[in-house]
């Protein structure tokens, strides 16, 4: 099965992006296929490279480029979000590029499940 995670909330001030994480590594290791993350509203701050979690903790970003990069994940930074936070191509993490809202339709259309993460 191919699911499609969206998520809507930032790291270290909700559990969502921990939970989508979880879940998406979860559903790999079951067999199922991740192809794309969209990263929406406060979401858009999962994708900066700018953030640095004291070292006794984890660290978000770097993580979903992990994934990102073993499993061949597209991860996708809505583009209106990621401007209205500040955050542009040069900010991002490895793995992760701007894009607009037709890839999120994309999501909903071609693959079999679209979960969401947050509110």
């Amino acid at each position: 099965m191919q699911f499609g995670i969206l998520i809507n909330e930032g790291p270290y001030n909700h559990q969502a992006s921990d939970s989508a994480y979880l879940f998406a590594r979860t559903a790999i290791e079951k067999g199922h296929k991740i192809p794309r993350v969209f990263f929406y509203h406060d979401g858009v701050n999962n994708s900066t490279r700018m953030a640095e979690p004291p070292q006794d903790d984890r660290n978000v970003t770097a993580r979903w480029s992990k994934l990102a990069e073993d499993h061949g994940i597209d991860l996708v930074v809505c583009v209106a979000a990621a401007l209205r936070r500040g955050i542009k191509d040069e900010l991002l993490a490895p793995g992760f590029r701007i894009s607009g809202l037709g890839q999120l339709v994309e999501m909903g259309i071609q693959y079999d499940r679209l979960v969401t993460f947050g509110d």
